[in-house]
């Protein structure tokens, strides 16, 4: 019967957009409300008023004109009520659209603004590590579901415009976390165009991207690298926020890789890191590169062992094809394998690996064979989270359904 009424008011509020102020947990009603109370607060205080100068003698015109006490008192009460009550519909309409259009985007109605806002930020907290344009992946799908998301990427990316940008201004490598803040904007389409865009002349210019310069030249603005990122995500208005753990280097030369390390091996973790994982509903790891976005994070020692006290549900996601020189020949045991080695711990007892191994991969690739059973206490789950026509990636969606899913199982166990 509920679900018969949500459809009926649904429909609805398609024909008469403003009835969706009143839909539940909108946080609209209250003070809707509470006008309405003010409101007749004042008209009463206004009605004893009026009385009081008409038995006063003060008043210019009788005060039976005023009241219509001509009219039968019940059409007075209907007619007043409607005329009250139209009123106020229409002033808070023509109000709402008139403050809030400035903020509403993609031609959403503010209705459809405020409840989306709303629904995603009583989203669970989900804590996603690792870097590189598998975490941007995940990162696009899950701001669909929540506003609650805290990105915490690795610093070990050497090349191009960000290891330029490193050697020569002493910055952190912007790149990953241009991705993730690309990924988590609002406007997508247009900030991760204009973050990618790289210049193909000028000197000095040549080859560094947009992106990649903003988030520099924030970081030189507001004193260092962590509130530059704070105030890129806040200027571009993301869902989530975009945050650091701390570098890595990984050679390019050719040969399997045995183990990675950190140099000191000591590195304190970033505090804010450390409060998102133990404050997190959901901990996923992956995808991305292994060697150099997953592991050099958990390679933090703070990281990990706030990772291990976590009450949260904790995620591997295995990548969907092996990556030349780092992880080829690789199956999900293998990835699993090698993180724990270097975590020295059963982290993530939760293991998504895609099962759907169809198309045609990239020169170099091979798909991620699935183990039929992992030991140690460890869940796997094989679904279809590739991209159709990319199938070496994720699918942004695919997978942020299934990680949904896994919360909402949780919670019920709980």
């Amino acid at each position: 019967m509920m679900n018969l009424m949500t459809h009926w008011f649904d429909q609805l509020t398609k024909t008469y957009p403003w009835l969706g102020w009143l839909k539940i947990n909108l946080g609209v009603k209250r003070w809707i409300v509470l006008l309405l109370g003010g409101i007749v607060a004042l008209g009463v205080g206004i009605a004893f008023a009026l009385v009081e100068l008409y038995q006063g003698g003060a008043m210019p015109l009788p005060l039976d004109v005023l009241t219509m006490q001509f009219l039968p008192r019940w059409f007075r009460a209907i007619l007043l009520a409607v005329v009250g009550i139209g009123s106020v519909v229409v002033s808070l309409w023509k109000l709402s659209d008139t403050i809030l259009s400035p903020f509403t985007t993609n031609g959403k109605s503010i209705v459809q603004v405020v409840t989306e806002h709303r629904r995603k930020g009583r989203g669970p907290r989900i804590v996603v590590i690792g870097g590189g344009t598998g975490m941007a992946t995940l990162l696009r799908g899950l701001k669909r579901h929540t506003a609650n998301l805290t990105a915490i990427v690795t610093v070990a990316d050497d090349g191009g415009s960000s290891g330029r940008l490193r050697r020569t201004l002493g910055v952190l490598p912007p790149g990953d976390f241009r991705n993730c803040i690309a990924a988590l904007a609002d406007d997508e389409a247009l900030i991760t165009q204009l973050f990618q865009y790289r210049f193909g002349s000028g000197e000095g210019l040549e080859g560094h991207s947009f992106g990649n310069l903003f988030i520099s030249a924030m970081a030189e603005v507001t004193g260092s690298f962590e509130k530059g990122l704070a105030e890129s995500s806040r200027v571009l208005s993301i869902q989530g926020r975009v945050i650091p753990s701390t570098e890595s280097a990984i050679p390019s030369s050719p040969g399997a890789i045995e183990r990675v390390f950190l140099q000191p091996d000591d590195v304190s973790a970033y505090p804010e890191a450390l409060q998102a994982i133990l404050a997190a509903d959901m901990i996923v790891v992956g995808p991305g590169s292994l060697y150099t976005s997953v592991i050099p994070n958990l390679l933090v020692r703070d990281i990990a062992a706030a990772v291990k006290a976590s009450r949260a549900t904790k995620v591997f996601v295995c990548n969907v094809a092996t990556q030349p020189g780092e992880t080829d020949g690789y199956s999900v045991i293998d990835h699993l394998k090698a993180l724990e080695a270097h975590s020295s711990q059963n982290l993530f007892p939760i293991v998504i690996a895609n099962d759907k191994q169809v198309g045609t991969l990239l020169p170099n690739l091979e798909w991620v064979r699935v183990d039929p059973h992992l030991n140690g206490g460890h869940r796997l789950i094989t679904v279809d989270v590739a991209l159709a026509d990319k199938p070496w990636r994720h699918d942004s969606e695919k997978l942020a359904s299934v990680l949904m899913k896994i919360n909402e199982e949780n919670l019920v166990a709980l």
